[in-house]
């Protein structure tokens, strides 16, 4: 998983700052754990889980939910899914990058997920946000639970309408039973 740095146009490694991720927001009961692949700037800077304004995570889960999740504080919104069983973590846990383009992300340190999972007994499915999360998908396979690679809700997914990914997202939660079918 762990990526190499890119050269940059001397020929010459130029390294950014390593950057460190979030903590887990995990309930003990969590049933459905969402694996980003590392924050972006904006969320790295807010602190907050998928802080970029337009990112469609938020409002696809509260649309999910029945709940209008924007309209909470960030500590609310966190209380709101961990309560329904949802976690939610990142694949890396320290990277080098510049910008917030997974495409951009090098020397990539990994989270422990096995030991996360391994204390999560409720747990029935891991669903990773968009591709670079899903190229933990050997790991995460080998972990347990059912696995899926959900579409990201990242901006920079464009191909994708919101209501084909609200669908995607649907049938996860569907079958964590974090909602009925």
């Amino acid at each position: 998983m762990a990526r190499p740095l890119r050269p940059d146009s001397a020929g010459l490694a130029s390294p950014s700052p390593m950057l460190t991720g979030l903590a887990p927001e995990v309930p003990p009961d969590c049933r459905l754990l969402v694996l980003g692949s590392f924050p972006s700037v904006a969320s790295l800077q807010a602190r907050q889980y998928y802080a970029h304004p337009r990112n469609q995570f938020w409002p696809i889960v509260g649309d999910l939910f029945g709940l209008d999740l924007m309209c909470l504080p960030y500590a609310a919104r966190i209380e709101a899914v961990r309560q329904r069983g949802l976690g939610i973590w990142d694949v890396y846990a320290h990277c080098r990058r510049e910008g917030s383009l997974d495409s951009a992300i090098n020397a990539a340190v990994p989270n422990d997920l096995p030991g996360l999972v391994a204390g999560l007994p409720t747990l029935r499915l891991m669903a990773h946000n968009g591709g670079e999360s899903a190229r933990a998908m050997r790991l995460t396979r080998s972990l347990g639970p059912e696995v899926r690679r959900l579409p990201s809700t990242s901006p920079a997914n464009a191909s994708w309408s919101l209501d084909r990914k609200r669908a995607a997202w649907r049938e996860a939660f569907v079958a964590a039973q974090l909602i009925n079918g």
